[in-house]
């Protein structure tokens, strides 16, 4: 199970970004591999539209969620969360250090 979902700001434990904090964007269970925002830009050259101009622009790629840590929203650690169940019966993840449910 995934410890990482899309909204959730992470911190970026290796690579070039290492460091470096963001949003995720978007999710790829399939893949382990995960979009956060400004991190892991690439260069992608694209051709005018009647919408867009043309020129380079920066593009995030995927980055593994390996190299992915979740950060506590109330204490603002980076955390491994731990699951737990809610009394209707819902899966949630729990900050190990503060307690406080992480939606």
């Amino acid at each position: 199970m995934l410890t990482i979902k899309k909204k959730d700001k992470v911190i970026v434990l290796a690579g070039k970004d290492k460091g470096k904090s963001g949003e995720v964007l978007r999710v790829f269970p399939d893949k382990m591999t995960a979009i956060v925002s400004r991190i892991n830009l690439a260069k992608r050259h694209s051709r005018p539209t009647q919408n867009e101009p043309g020129g380079i622009k920066d593009k995030e790629l995927p980055v593994p969620i390996s190299r992915l840590m979740l950060l506590c929203p109330k204490c603002g650690q980076a955390i491994r969360p731990r699951f737990g169940n809610l009394s209707d019966g819902k899966k949630v993840r729990i900050c190990r250090r503060c307690g406080e449910m992480i939606l």
